[in-house]
């Protein structure tokens, strides 16, 4: 299993609001972030469910500059 299909396996998530979101991101955004973006991205693919949610919703702002402009690039 290549990089790829290993994030793309990772994106899918309990919340059907995240499946959709991360799907559309990793079509769109993610083939053109830097590896400093991915690595961001695959932190933040940790995170529980609601706590990804909140964040990628506008509920909770991220305190770490990389992850609020990685995040800007969902909208």
């Amino acid at each position: 299993m290549g990089e790829d299909d290993r994030i793309r396996w990772h994106c899918r998530r309990g919340l059907l609001e995240l499946d959709i979101v991360l799907s559309k991101f990793l079509d769109k955004r993610y083939p053109t972030l830097s590896e400093r973006q991915r690595t961001v991205f695959k932190e933040l693919l940790e995170l529980p469910d609601n706590d990804l949610w909140d964040l990628l919703s506008g509920r909770e702002v991220a305190l770490d500059p990389e992850t609020k402009e990685l995040i800007s690039l969902f909208e």
